[in-house]
């Protein structure tokens, strides 16, 4: 079963909203904030602005801006005072706790952050103690070919077998393993999102949740939500879903020992944030992907859904001919938030700037997945 919760959000749901300090903009070709941020005490004043869903967006947000910064940074040889990356941590007190560094290529590619509040008097109960974030795929010379490298890996379900996702994730173990499990934060953008969502499965497998943002996070599939026609859609994904649900069924009993249900079932506890623009179609199918298993259990064929959500056609390919695969963008639960804003073009509507905006018409929903 689905539980699904629905609110609509904006800037007037966080009161102590308070905008005092602009950030540094960044020379490169990322876009700049291009106005005010709150400063971060506001997220430990009081129990409701520490929870507010605004503020942890923004810092989240401007984190992975960081560590794009941090590689062009590296990439325009700037140093010291010329570095552009460190205002966009140190205005929420944050320190660079580590670089993560590609071992192919010698890009930046992720950070760990600290939170270091000003004075001692300051709880961290619901502030992140420490912040993994993971930047997305950069076009530029000195780092191009590393990251479209494993944006194809990605396409092929083979993230988890790069250099880069085990420098990842080794860097996310020990910090578990040295402070525990609470107020561990996941961040990143696009192929950035992926490698912090595959890292928090990997988690949440052995029973460690970790709160997670993952901004854009890629949905590869046909691109059923940018079809007009809802009737359309619909026919398409329930005939889909009968078509994957049967494939499943058939590849489950030629098998000795089945664990197809094993993986989605010890993730359904897990449920992160997936922040999805509708005109971004790297991310959009997840939409459709969540709004349909509803759909599914409102016609009364909710089993079928259920086997059919936790596989895709070209998972059930692999599988077929002897070789593992686990899609990393099926989730059995997330918090999924829209940005209902306009979007000019693509770049807006994939870019990491949107989601530190103020003004932003933002909805909610949140599926659960038993």
């Amino acid at each position: 079963m689905t539980v699904l919760c629905r609110h609509q959000e904006g800037v007037k749901g966080c009161r102590y909203f308070a905008i005092t300090r602009r950030v540094k903009k960044d020379i490169g070709t990322l876009p700049s904030p291009g106005g005010f941020l709150e400063k971060p005490e506001s997220l430990l004043r009081e129990t409701s602005n520490r929870k507010c869903t605004h503020h942890r967006r923004s810092v989240a947000a401007c984190l992975v801006q960081s560590v794009y910064i941090l590689e062009r940074d590296r990439q325009e040889h700037r140093e010291g005072p010329e570095a552009l990356a460190p205002p966009w941590w140190e205005s929420f007190h944050f320190e660079l706790n580590r670089k993560l560094v590609d071992d192919a290529d010698s890009s930046i590619f992720g950070a760990i952050f600290e939170f270091k509040p000003p004075t001692s008097n300051l709880t961290i109960a619901d502030a992140p103690r420490f912040v993994i974030v993971f930047r997305g795929t950069i076009t530029k010379k000195d780092s191009v070919n590393r990251d479209l490298g494993l944006d194809w890996h990605l396409i092929q379900n083979s993230l988890h077998q790069t250099t880069r996702f085990e420098i990842a994730m080794q860097a996310v173990r020990n910090i578990v393993s040295a402070v525990g499990n609470s107020n561990i934060w996941l961040a990143g953008h696009s192929l950035g999102s992926a490698m912090a969502s595959l890292a928090g499965r990997n988690m949440a497998k052995i029973g460690i949740l970790l709160e997670a943002y993952l901004f854009n996070p890629p949905f590869f599939s046909a691109p059923i939500e940018r079809i007009k026609g809802q009737k359309v859609k619909n026919g398409i994904r329930i005939a889909n879903s009968f078509v994957t649900a049967g494939l499943s069924f058939v590849l489950k009993g030629q098998q000795e020992s089945s664990t197809l249900e094993d993986p989605f079932v010890a993730l359904s506890s897990w449920v992160p944030n997936l922040f999805v623009n509708p005109n971004d179609h790297i991310c959009s199918e997840y939409i459709g992907y969540f709004e349909h298993r509803k759909k599914m259990e409102d016609l009364g064929v909710g089993m079928i859904e259920k086997l059919a959500t936790r596989n895709s056609l070209g998972d059930i390919f692999l599988r077929a001919i002897g070789k593992e695969s686990e899609p990393l963008h099926l989730l059995p639960s997330a918090k999924l938030i829209l940005n209902l804003s306009p979007s000019p073009d693509f770049k807006s509507a994939h870019g990491i700037h949107q989601w530190w905006r103020p003004d932003l018409h933002l909805q909610t929903m949140t599926y659960i997945y038993s």
